[in-house]
């Protein structure tokens, strides 16, 4: 997809080289050396006034002018997220000082410093805390708050431009002082536009997807509480230990007709550089593999230790902390993860008996009747292990007809595999933000360089998703 952007050679023409020392920073970083004469350098206070806002305390809690305000957890990379908001008595001078207008910027003077998002009206008569500054554009200046957002963003997150700007203490942050000197590469305000307007169009096309993700997961959630009472025949219900299910349908102990297998305790004297992958607890996430200090273990080992062998089609899950935030750790092993072994404290989950889809037990280990069991057995414990012998008594509903697991197995793939190819789409998208972000800000690509019928297609599907 990157490759598609790209329709000339890149050539920097006659560019101005510039050392630029401000204070006690030595500005040698390869990004502001050399910029396009057109680009000017200049630094944030020229061309924004900034205004940090109101200290959170008990005695600032007291009054009857009570207004929402923004913190640091509020603001993200690009987005401001509104679900959480806490209540702060402000003054009437409070009111006129830390308004909020359209466009302007909130930086994060503390905890992920740096990390900036745009004012949008969002909300009215909403406030924000003093670790966050407010920038606001100084009059008719000629700059794009959203292309400052996108350099803010490469400068702190990729580029790393503004490394040790922040104070060193316990907890680093970014002074109003320090913030204004920072330096600012500025091209000519019709590109500024244009480099701000490709880069929100992936933006909102990573966002877009993401909101497919929630959308078709909570319908996922719904459609699996639905077909695992009711089935897909339309029969009459039971009372059984785990609720409702149709008639016809057993509840029994996974174990009954599926196995756990732990993996084995390989040493760190096995290890070796290349070979076969091993997959520990911290490879495995929510729905896919990590790579996260990967290990490998001889070729040999795949025979000498063939029961730990994994397969295209294998459940595994973790074993040690086995829930985490977005659900349970655990992954169904595709090609590209092989070869691979497993580990001690991460189970393969076999079928053993021919009345038990693979498909159909794959939704039923992320219902709830599988999930809610995990999570009681995480409670209260720094390290919680799950034994395979535990999770092999958990009771789940199956369909006594192979036919009605392969209906219900179908109709919840054809959501997973939407919400995986959203995810996969979230990946490409991420990585073209990210190279388009670093060419762009260091103006190794130009905007009259860029192939823009990528971005009318991008634009042209948000707009449908929209519609």
């Amino acid at each position: 997809m990157i490759k598609c952007i790209f329709t000339k050679s890149w050539r920097f023409g006659k560019c101005l080289g510039l050392i630029y020392y401000l204070g006690e920073i030595n500005l040698k970083h390869p990004d502001l050396k050399i910029i396009p004469e057109e680009w000017k350098l200049t630094q944030i206070d020229k061309l924004f006034s900034i205004q940090q806002g109101k200290q959170v305390s008990q005695k600032n809690r007291i009054g009857n002018n009570q207004f929402p305000f923004l913190r640091t957890k509020n603001i993200f990379w690009g987005k401001i997220d509104l679900s959480e908001l806490d209540n702060m008595n402000f003054s009437e001078q409070e009111i006129q000082k830390l308004n909020l207008s359209f466009n302007d910027l909130l930086v994060c003077e503390g905890g992920d410093v740096g990390r900036t998002a745009i004012w949008k009206n969002q909300k009215e008569n909403c406030f924000y805390q003093n670790h966050l500054h407010r920038l606001r554009v100084i009059g008719q200046k000629e700059v794009e708050p959203h292309f400052v957002l996108y350099w803010f963003w490469y400068a702190f997150q990729i580029g790393k431009i503004y490394f040790g700007r922040s104070n060193v203490t316990t907890i680093p942050n970014l002074s109003k002082s320090r913030l204004g000197e920072l330096p600012l590469p500025l091209p000519p305000l019709p590109e500024q536009k244009k480099i701000a307007y490709i880069l929100s169009t992936v933006q909102r096309a990573i966002e877009e997807q993401e909101r497919l993700i929630q959308v078709t997961t909570e319908l996922k959630k719904a459609l699996m509480h639905k077909l695992f009472t009711e089935g897909t025949r339309g029969e009459p219900q039971k009372e059984t230990e785990i609720g409702l299910v149709p008639e016809s349908w057993e509840v029994v102990p996974l174990g009954k007709y599926a196995k756990i297998l732990n993996g084995f305790a390989f040493k760190s004297k096995d290890y070796n550089s290349s070979g076969i992958r091993l997959i520990r607890i911290s490879n495995v996430s929510h729905g896919f593999l990590v790579d996260k200090d990967d290990k490998y273990l001889p070729y040999s080992y795949i025979d000498k230790y063939s029961e730990y062998a994994l397969h295209k089609g294998d459940l595994i899950i973790s074993l040690t902390r086995p829930i985490i935030k977005d659900g349970m750790k655990y992954c169904y092993i595709r090609d590209n993860h092989l070869p691979a072994l497993l580990n001690q404290r991460v189970g393969k989950i076999e079928v053993i008996n021919d009345r038990l889809l693979k498909n159909y037990l794959y939704h039923i280990i992320f219902s709830p009747y599988f999930i809610e069991p995990l999570k009681v057995m995480a409670e209260g414990s720094n390290q919680p292990n799950v034994s395979p012998t535990r999770i092999e008594k958990f009771l789940i509903p199956i369909p006594s007809n192979i036919d009605e697991q392969k209906e219900i197995a179908l109709l919840l793939t054809l959501l997973t595999d939407k919400i995986e190819q959203a995810k996969m789409k979230i990946l490409n998208f991420n990585n073209l933000f990210r190279t388009l972000l670093h060419q762009l800000m260091t103006a190794q690509l130009r905007v009259h360089e860029i192939d823009f019928e990528l971005l009318t297609s991008i634009e042209r599907d948000l707009e449908n998703a929209g519609s």
